[in-house]
């Protein structure tokens, strides 16, 4: 019987081999999974390089602002081992595409911290005022430590006056750097959205991010992967869970990420009813949940 089939009730495990044989692929999100911002879980890594070692390939899917080799030397610098993994797909690189590819017009204003300012630059466009812009490009708060959504308002007013599409590079909403809880692109996309502006999302829950995270896992495996034959990992229950399950795939719900506080005192070990009453109030089933990846 086929481990992905339909299930009334999401499974507990203990760890990811509890499950590995069933699956030739991991999509896993990074942070609140594969690291905490700071560091990498130790646990998470060698959850992978077992998994690899016994054949499965690993795509680290992550909603990062920055394309796929920025967030390979951002793991590098924390001192992510290459062996736990075998490539990287980015919501930033698929956004970079897109405004490279010409489809949103050639004038676009920049919306984020300067580290990230490279996302036009490195594909030769420069920073164009709003006023001026054919699109936003927003890769997220200039101050993610000090400035919260509603600061955004001014600036939204004046998109919305002249009807300029914002292009979001993370649709998180909310991150967790070690214990500080940080906010993202999505938060200021959202308040775009709500207040009638258009909003083109790249990342996780979207399909094309899927989509392109199947091609790069046939590149890598040198043969299609069914898709019953892959699991998404991730502590988003509304990017990771709903992304995977929305595009047909298994879903191990890490808990002990963004929801800790949702499911229990102990991150490692979630009280299955909390776990189990949280789940059902958002409307997710993933296949399978853990504390921690490990």
């Amino acid at each position: 019987m086929n481990i992905s089939e339909p299930m009334t009730q999401t499974r507990l495990i203990p760890s990811l081999d509890a499950i590995a044989e069933n699956y030739d692929a991991v999509l896993c999100d990074l942070w609140g999974c594969y690291h905490d911002g700071l560091k990498p879980y130790a646990d998470a890594v060698e959850a992978l390089r077992r998994y690899r070692a016994r054949g499965g390939i690993v795509i680290l899917l992550t909603n990062a602002p920055r394309p796929p080799a920025s967030v390979k030397r951002f793991l590098d610098a924390m001192g992510a081992p290459e062996d736990s993994y075998d490539a990287i797909m980015s919501s930033g690189g698929a956004c970079q595409r897109a405004v490279a590819s010409g489809d949103y017009g050639q004038r676009f204003h920049y919306v984020g911290p300067e580290r990230d300012r490279h996302m036009l630059a490195d594909i030769g466009f420069e920073d164009t005022p709003a006023e001026e812009a054919d699109a936003i490009l927003c890769t997220g708060f200039e101050d993610d430590t000090r400035q919260v959504p509603a600061d955004y308002d001014p600036q939204i007013a004046n998109w919305r006056a002249h009807g300029v599409r914002l292009l979001c590079a993370n649709p998180d909403i909310v991150v967790d750097r070690g214990h500080e809880r940080l906010w993202c692109a999505g938060a200021i996309a959202q308040r775009y959205a709500d207040a009638g502006g258009e909003v083109v999302w790249f990342g996780k829950p979207h399909r094309p991010t899927y989509e392109q995270s199947f091609s790069l896992l046939a590149e890598v495996a040198g043969r299609e992967v069914a898709p019953g034959k892959v699991l998404g990992i991730g502590d988003g229950v509304f990017t990771d869970v709903k992304g995977a399950l929305d595009f047909g795939i298994d879903a191990l719900f890490v808990s002990g990420g963004l929801a800790a506080a949702e499911v229990g005192d102990d991150p490692e070990h979630p009280d299955p009813k909390r776990l189990a009453d949280w789940l059902a109030s958002t409307g997710q089933s993933p296949q399978f949940a853990i504390g921690r990846l490990r």
